[in-house]
């Protein structure tokens, strides 16, 4: 492709008002395809005719006429108009084809986003949805993805970040595990088995800032969140977890709480690259927010 000096070229709007003005046989109809007055037409074609120092349209009695010159450009720029136009139909048709991609940590696709899904569905049966659950954060171009939900402080550099919903963290454990107890002291905590998640380093330090020592501690570790949380279901050990996504199990008595931590910065965002959003996340988003 060869090299395109942008410099030289007359403004789009021009070019725009030419090619409708040939195509409708004169200003007032091409003023009325493009939504604007027939003064504002006239104005941009002398404009143009004065950029490229060549008549372009001439008065053939009541009507206006091409001149050579004008014509071929016209069919030149009708070309590159139709061509414009198919890339940009391709691309919206491509957009509305694919799915909405979105990232999502698994245990909150899978405890909180899950249950909830049925009914964005319901109301926008036409939004397909592709979940990507990764416990990392990734970059979302290079995912693939439109849109991601992140646990954190909402700090993410390359992203724009919506608060979505907060994220207390809570000590849990199973009754049998605690022994009919439902509150514990730091000591307590201290002596029992602790279940660790090998894809969350800042597990560790907000045990510190509950007061505990986690060098000290038994561990007994699981590669991700979702066994992490079957592990505490089973009573294997106490575990540190987002409440949202344990309120079913704290109402059943699956799991009782024994601690909730102070740290207010903590929750759920909706991230997305700076830039347009397109209608299916927009309205995706608005759901979220709702449900939340």
């Amino acid at each position: 492709m060869s090299e395109i000096d942008w410099k030289r070229l007359p403004p789009l709007t021009a070019l725009r008002a030419f090619t409708a003005t040939a195509r409708e046989g004169g200003f007032s109809a091409a003023a009325r395809k493009l939504n604007v007055t027939h003064a504002a037409i006239a104005q941009q074609v002398r404009a143009l005719e004065s950029d490229l120092g060549t008549a372009l349209l001439f008065r053939d009695g009541k009507h206006l006429a091409l001149t050579p010159e004008g014509a071929r450009f016209a069919e030149a720029l009708g070309e590159g108009f139709t061509a414009f136009q198919l890339a940009v139909e391709n691309l919206r048709a491509n957009g509305a084809e694919k799915p909405l991609a979105v990232t999502v940590p698994p245990a909150f696709a899978s405890e909180w986003l899950m249950p909830r899904l049925a009914r964005f569905w319901k109301k926008h049966p036409d939004i397909a949805l592709s979940l990507l659950p990764e416990a990392r954060v990734v970059d979302l171009r290079e995912a693939g993805a439109h849109i991601g939900l992140r646990f954190g402080t909402g700090t993410w550099r390359g992203v724009e970040a919506d608060f979505l919903t907060a994220a207390p963290q809570v000590v849990v454990a199973a009754p049998e595990l605690l022994g009919g107890r439902t509150k514990l002291s730091l000591r307590e905590m201290a002596m029992l088995p602790w279940i660790r998640e090998g894809d969350w380093p800042e597990q560790m330090q907000l045990l510190e800032s509950i007061g505990l020592q986690p060098a000290a501690l038994k561990f007994v570790d699981f590669p991700n969140e979702e066994l992490a949380l079957s592990a505490a279901r089973e009573g294997i050990g106490l575990h540190l977890e987002t409440e949202a996504l344990i309120l079913e199990d704290l109402d059943l008595g699956w799991l009782v709480k024994i601690h909730e931590l102070s740290d207010e910065s903590l929750g759920y965002y909706i991230v997305r690259p700076p830039g347009p959003v397109n209608a299916a996340a927009r309205t995706f988003i608005d759901w979220l927010k709702a449900e939340a």
